[in-house]
Order: structure tokens, then C-alpha cells, then sequence
């Protein structure tokens, strides 16, 4: 995968900080994010309000430690 740098505003960055669901996310997770929300909000305003919702819960179950790792996850599902 080719990758390239971009200049963003620190208010930017700290503005696509509030859409990281966990500190691994990488920018261009959260970038990829943002645009999915932008478009379905084009074509499906109903579906990118519940999205959004989804969202938001899943950061305050993160917050409040309600998850499992990914190495877990594998582990239960016997991978």
C-alpha cells in the first residue's frame, strides 16, 4: 500500500482524535471513518444517524473497559 504525509492543523488532528475508538486506530482508519459517515449521511441520512450513535456507544464501552483484544478474540474463536 502506497502511503503519503499531508499537513493538518493541530485542531484538525485533535478533532480526528475524537473519532479514534481506541489509541491503535490509526489516522487513516479514522479518515477512512469520516468519509464512510460523509457519504452515507448523502445517501442514507437515517443510517449515518444510527452509525454515528453506534459510534459514540462503542467509545464509552471502550472507555469503561468493556472489550476484548484482538489476540482474545482469536483465542475464543480458536484462530
Amino acid at each position: 500500500m502506497d502511503a503519503t504525509t499531508i499537513k493538518i492543523h493541530e485542531d484538525t488532528k485533535l478533532g480526528l482524535d475524537t473519532f479514534r475508538e481506541h489509541l491503535s486506530e490509526s489516522y487513516d482508519e479514522v479518515i477512512q471513518k469520516v468519509i464512510y459517515i460523509a457519504q452515507t449521511c448523502k445517501t442514507n441520512p437515517k443510517l449515518s444517524q444510527e452509525t454515528i450513535v453506534a459510534i459514540e456507544k462503542a467509545r464509552e464501552r471502550i472507555k469503561q473497559g468493556k472489550f476484548i483484544t484482538e489476540a482474545d478474540a482469536k483465542k475464543r474463536l480458536g484462530l
